[in-house]
Parts: structure tokens; C-alpha cells; sequence
């Protein structure tokens, strides 16, 4: 098992090993098997987020590092073009909600940062081009308060 990236680098969506829960494992194939079946038209960011769940490194909560972004973490970015800094929370679909930071996995960025770590730099298109983030800390993550 390896899941020791180098920081500062960036991580594309072809290139990282990213680690998830065997229960976030287990409710993305739930989600992913219902969107797949009533989603029309564009589905590239349901068959993105597959991807990473089938290539993810599958680990038991209790073994997740602390620096990993995980489901229901809240998390601060760093936009590298700008220097602007967010929180999110990232959330199920239908806990979405973008006036509280709730952020969908299936959100390009949600998808983006779903297993990586601490100083873990992510990007994904934008129509104006790549948007790229640092990850610069987790502020809460369930699987580290519930040990």
C-alpha cells in the first residue's frame, strides 16, 4: 500500500493515490449506482468519482490519517491563483448547501479533494481554464474525533 505523496506537488486526477474509508467506499457505490441510473446526458463527473473510488486505497476508519480528507471533513483550501482561502465541509449530495459551505462530492471540487491530504495540490478544469488548490488544513475530521 502506498499512500505517501510527496507535498507540494500536484495531483492530478490520473496520478494520485487518494485513501478512503471502507464505509465512504461503500455509500459512493450506493450514490454512484443511483445517479448512474437517473442522470441523463453528461454523466464525466459520475464516472470521474468511480474512478477514484475504484482506485482508492480502501482503509478501516480507525487506521485513516489524520491529514486525509475524508467524507463529512471540514477542510481549508488555498486557491493558488488568487490566494483566497475557503472552508468546505464535504458532504452527500443531499446535504449540499453552498450558503453553509456544504460542498457535494460530486462537485468537481469535492471530487477533487476526496482522500487527499494536508499540502496536497489539486486541480480540475473550469470553462476559463484549471482551477488549483492547496490543501492546507483539515479542520475536523469525523474518523480522527471518533477514535
Amino acid at each position: 500500500m502506498s499512500i505517501a505523496t510527496p507535498p507540494h506537488v500536484v495531483i492530478t486526477a490520473e496520478a494520485r493515490q487518494i485513501i478512503i474509508t471502507a464505509e465512504d467506499q461503500r455509500r459512493l457505490l450506493q450514490l454512484l449506482n443511483r445517479e448512474f441510473k437517473e442522470t441523463a446526458g453528461c454523466r464525466k463527473h459520475l464516472e470521474d468519482l468511480l474512478q477514484e473510488v475504484h482506485r482508492a486505497c480502501v482503509v478501516d476508519a480507525a487506521k485513516v490519517p489524520g491529514d486525509v480528507v475524508t467524507m463529512d471533513s471540514v477542510v481549508e483550501l488555498v486557491n493558488l491563483d488568487t490566494d483566497e482561502r475557503e472552508i468546505f465541509t464535504l458532504v452527500y449530495p443531499e446535504s449540499e448547501n453552498v450558503r453553509e459551505n456544504m460542498l457535494s462530492i460530486l462537485a468537481p471540487i469535492g471530487t477533487a479533494i476526496l482522500g487527499c491530504r494536508v499540502d496536497d495540490t489539486v486541480s480540475w478544469p473550469v470553462p476559463v481554464g484549471m482551477c488549483r488548490m492547496k490543501i492546507v488544513s483539515i479542520v475536523y475530521q469525523p474518523e480522527h474525533y471518533e477514535r
